[in-house]
C-alpha cells in the first residue's frame, strides 16, 4: 500500500464533509470550521514531511525513530488542537466537541503506538517491521478521522455544520489542495 493512501482517504473524507451543503452558517461556527480544517491541513504537511524520509527507499533504524518522533509530534499538537477548538455553535455542538475529544485521544495512542514499534528497531530487518507498523498505524489514524468526521456529519441534521465547512476558507483550500 502507499504510505499516501492513508493521508488521501483523510483529505477525501474531510472534503466530502466540508463539500456538503450550502451557504449560510454562523460567524462563530465558520471560524470554528475554519480552525478544524486548518489543524488537519497542518496535521497532514507535517505527517508528509515525517514520510519524505520513509519514502525514500533509504530508511534506516535511525531515520525510522526520527520519522516517529516527528509523526508523535505532529499527532500530538493535532490532538491538542482538536481539544482547543472546543464545540461549534450549534445544536450539535456538545457531541461534536464529544467526537473530537474521542478522536484526539485515539490519535495519541496511535502516535504512542508508532513510538513504540520503531523503539525497539535497532537493525535494519526490525526497522522493516517498524515501517510495516507504521504504515498501517496511520491507516487506522486515517479511519478514525473519517470515521470521526462522517459521525460529525450525521449529527447536524440541519447542515450548520457541512454550511460551515463550505464557508471556511481553510476548507476550501483543503479542497482545492485534493482537486
Amino acid at each position: 500500500m502507499s504510505r499516501r493512501y492513508p493521508l488521501a482517504l483523510l483529505l477525501g473524507a474531510t472534503l466530502l464533509v466540508a463539500g456538503c451543503g450550502g451557504g449560510g452558517g454562523s460567524n462563530a461556527t465558520a471560524n470554528w470550521a475554519n480552525d478544524f480544517c486548518q489543524a488537519i491541513a497542518n496535521w497532514t504537511t507535517s505527517i508528509q514531511g515525517a514520510g519524505e524520509t520513509l519514502r525514500s527507499g533509504n530508511v534506516s533504524a535511525q531515520s525510522l525513530k526520527d520519522s516517529a518522533g516527528d509523526i508523535k509530534d505532529a499527532t500530538n499538537t493535532f490532538a491538542s488542537d482538536l481539544r482547543d477548538l472546543g464545540k461549534p455553535d450549534t445544536e450539535a455542538g456538545d457531541k461534536a466537541k464529544e467526537q473530537l475529544d474521542k478522536l484526539a485521544g485515539q490519535i495519541e495512542d496511535d502516535a504512542d503506538e508508532i513510538q513504540e514499534a520503531v523503539e525497539g528497531a535497532d537493525s535494519l530487518a526490525d526497522a522493516q517491521k517498524a515501517l510495516a507498523t507504521v504504515g498501517t498505524t496511520l491507516a487506522t489514524m486515517s479511519s478514525q478521522i473519517t470515521s470521526a468526521l462522517s459521525e460529525i456529519g450525521t449529527l447536524d441534521p440541519d447542515g450548520e455544520l457541512q454550511d460551515a465547512f463550505n464557508d471556511a476558507d481553510q476548507c476550501q483550500k483543503l479542497r482545492n489542495q485534493n482537486s
